[in-house]
């Protein structure tokens, strides 16, 4: 990483978001990087030494001019709807997901940005009864219709693919990230693995694959000046299947038969009695399992820790008692 590099962080205020902003504000303060300025709709609670925040949401024109007021060379677009929350509409995640990364771009190639690094994820592969047991790059995105966050990055894969195309000067580290354990997450998974019993499809062994946190912050960290280019699954070696993760936490499994879990979130989901409706139900049954050699061997990052050491050091934190 090189003084001269200048970083914009989109989504600065989210999870990711703030890992990566200490992160780099850090490397400013050492001199190792020139500036990181984060971007949000929503003020962080603390903007660390080093670092500059940038009130912007990405649905929104105005972002090139913060570009060229901060001199930015390298943007990392993590803004997006992961976890949509209550009275959220599928416009509104699109907006954000969709419209949002296209303005991005814009932004980009309106002011001579360097490289754009985005988090994808991935659910850009869709969730198939045909998908293959471990998914490489060279896999198609084919994400589900039915699934807003799957269908949007899909769309939004298929944006970068075009601007690769058109704009080659712009170059661009598309990661591809499996399920995020940390300390403080929270999200449709972890929610899942608090739950008393863990659910699952009969005739299904519903795999998971898990990144630390630090080793994503790491990932995009080194995307900033890195020579390489391109798209690359990010998570830990090995997977989990659900009968694992319920073992290690000393859970059972309700396995349900996808018709009747489908049937079922057909009447729950419209009543307000669940948060998931019948579309989970590939969700929990096509589950992605992402192969990491690319990252490896490509982009030239090992993630420390493993899907199982990622998930022991989640269920860990989950016991540490608070304070």
């Amino acid at each position: 990483m090189t003084a001269r590099s200048r970083v914009l962080i989109t989504g600065s205020s989210g999870y990711v978001g703030r890992l990566l902003l200490a992160e780099l504000a850090a490397r400013v303060a050492d001199g190792r990087l020139g500036a990181v300025v984060g971007a949000d709709v929503r003020s962080p609670d603390f903007v660390p030494q080093g670092a500059t925040f940038v009130r912007h949401d990405v649905r929104d024109a105005g972002l090139a001019d913060v570009l060229r007021a901060h001199g930015i060379t390298c943007v990392v677009h993590l803004a997006s709807i992961v976890t949509p929350g209550k009275g959220s509409t599928r416009a509104f995640e699109y907006s954000v997901d969709v419209t949002g990364t296209e303005r991005v771009l814009e932004a980009c190639v309106t002011t001579g940005v360097r490289r754009l690094v985005v988090t994808s994820s991935g659910a850009a592969y869709g969730y198939h009864a045909d998908s293959p047991e471990w998914l490489t790059e060279e896999h198609p995105v084919h994400g589900n219709e039915t699934l807003a966050y799957s269908w949007h990055k899909r769309l939004v894969e298929e944006m970068l693919a075009r601007h690769r195309a058109s704009h080659p000067a712009l170059e661009q580290v598309v990661f591809r990230v499996c399920t995020i354990l940390g300390a403080s997450v929270d999200n449709q998974i972890t929610a899942m693995f608090e739950k008393p019993r863990l659910l699952a499809i009969t005739g299904t062994k519903s795999p998971f694959v898990f990144i630390h946190d630090a080793d994503l912050v790491a990932c995009l960290a080194q995307a900033i000046d890195s020579a390489v280019t391109g798209i690359f699954n990010v998570a830990g070696t090995g997977a989990m299947t659900i009968d694992e993760i319920a073992n290690a936490l000393g859970k059972r499994v309700l396995r349900l038969p996808a018709w009747l879990l489908r049937g079922a979130l057909a009447v729950l989901h419209p009543l307000g009695l669940t948060r998931y409706g019948p579309a989970q139900v590939d969700f929990l049954r096509y589950r992605p399992v992402l192969d990491n050699t690319r990252l490896t061997q490509v982009f030239g990052y090992t993630p420390h820790l493993t899907s199982r050491e990622v998930f022991a050091r989640w269920m860990e934190s989950r016991r540490r008692p608070a304070g």
